[in-house]
């Protein structure tokens, strides 16, 4: 596939080494020439110097040529009018990165008929990420599947956690078992698929899928100890800050929310309802000062600086936060940050991105597709047709290549939970789980 990214930055940066590195036909447009110079230093792709949205430029990148374009530059007018002109040259998929939740909730502007497939703002993908962690306490990541029907949640096992002792196949909850798929389990740098054989130890990362009531009934019944949060404190008024805010407000949890700049916390107070909004700066002890008394804290610190979240997250934990997240947008600190586990949970906005347009270059029978930070593979989730060589058989029956585990399927509005006595159907919308070497083998069936 051939695909043009507009844009350079470290969001385009990211989604150039992902689609280089599943050997798609890369081409990079944008105005800095240093951007292009350190792409081309290091990806095999092709670079254009100038404005993604100037038509001779989009010429010059051979734009006819195209599957898809995607625009990321930072701003919002050249990303839409990029994929307005190249819709216009005959591009079949078109991608806008937007900054301002408002294109998306706009009623009386419909931009597929403009010639934008697809808006997203990557801050409203991941505040839902932070939202689902924050009501799952002991979740270390989740993510939404099938249209919000179906969670994936990793948890730590805790010492007590009564997921220890023998091997899976005489799993004591074996209930369980008809309510939820264990998907992955990572264990330090081992990432494996489960099986009859699989003990679980103290520190691993369980991977596991269910409906959303019964995942939360089972993070309760596999950690009990595990209370939920009473306040969350969020460091930063941006657009992660304040749509994570407006989604928790919904909940029985207390809102703080601290933000530097006198007119956005005017701008941010007027917005919410019930969140305390202080002005100030998060990183101060006598704006943190009495925030942590209330008991079980969460902070999230979402401000515009990688830095400043990092040390706000260390210091919100000698002031008693129990959970810590930060957004973090260069990937150097992300690799240290894991590898040291400084923080619980790292808010990357470019893997939202790539996470929001993955299924265009999956296959046709692809409906979404999903990367997890923590989790190496892909959640995919395909539509199985009539001529589909899973339509009609067993999960048991299934040639299915080691890497891979079908974690669960939707039939009409009925989740099935993925047992090996399931016989799948034409229409049934399934979700798988792939390691990253299993990927390839498995991409005729996203196709057929």
């Amino acid at each position: 596939m051939r695909i043009v990214i507009i844009g350079g930055g470290q969001t385009g940066e990211h989604l150039a080494e992902k689609f280089c590195e599943d050997e798609h036909d890369v081409v990079v447009i944008d105005a800095s020439t240093e951007a292009l110079a350190e792409l081309d230093s290091h990806l095999d792709l092709m670079t254009v110097h100038g404005d993604g949205a100037n038509p001779a430029v989009l010429e010059e990148a051979d734009i006819e040529r195209a599957d898809m374009v995607v625009a990321v530059t930072d701003r919002d007018d050249t990303n839409i009018l990029a994929c307005i002109f190249a819709r216009a040259r005959g591009v079949s998929r078109t991608v806008a990165r937007v900054s301002s939740s408002s294109y998306l909730t706009s009623r009386h502007i419909h931009f597929d008929q403009l010639g934008v497939d697809l808006l997203v703002n990557q801050y409203d993908e991941y505040a839902r990420d932070l939202y689902n962690v924050l009501r799952l306490p002991g979740s270390v990541e989740v993510a939404d599947l099938l249209d919000e029907r179906v969670m994936v949640v990793g948890m730590a096992i805790h010492m007590d956690s009564p997921l220890l002792g023998g091997m899976l196949k005489n799993f004591a909850g074996k209930d369980w078992l008809q309510k939820i798929r264990f998907v992955a389990v990572v264990r330090g740098d081992e990432v494996m698929t489960p099986h009859g054989d699989t003990t679980f130890l103290v520190g691993d990362e369980v991977y596991f899928a269910g409906e959303p009531d019964a995942v939360a009934d089972f993070m309760q019944w596999a950690w009990p100890e595990h209370r939920r949060f009473q306040r969350v404190v969020i460091a930063g008024g941006g657009e992660l800050g304040l749509q994570l805010a407006r989604m928790l407000e919904h909940t029985r949890m207390q809102i703080v929310l601290i933000e530097q700049d006198e007119e956005r916390a005017d701008f941010c107070s007027a917005q919410l309802n019930r969140t305390l909004v202080i002005k100030g700066d998060a990183l101060e002890q006598q704006t943190l000062a009495g925030i942590g008394e209330a008991g079980e804290m969460a902070y999230v610190a979402a401000t515009g600086s990688d830095e400043h979240n990092i040390i706000g997250c260390l210091v919100a934990e000698k002031f008693g936060a129990r959970f810590t997240a930060a957004q973090v947008g260069k990937k150097e600190y992300i690799g240290i940050i894991n590898q040291l586990r400084l923080l619980d949970r790292i808010v990357d906005p470019h893997l939202a991105m790539i996470n929001s347009i993955l299924h265009f270059v999956r296959g046709k029978n692809v409906q979404s597709a999903a990367i997890l930070a923590r989790l190496p593979g892909e959640l995919i989730e395909l539509k199985l047709s009539a001529k589909h060589k899973w339509a009609g058989q067993a999960i048991k029956d299934l040639k299915i290549p080691n890497g891979v585990i079908i974690v669960t399927a939707l039939r009409g509005a009925k989740v099935r939970t993925a047992t090996g006595d399931l016989e799948l159907a034409a229409g049934d919308r399934v979700v798988v789980y792939c390691l990253p070497a299993a990927l390839s083998k498995m991409e005729s069936l996203f196709t057929a």
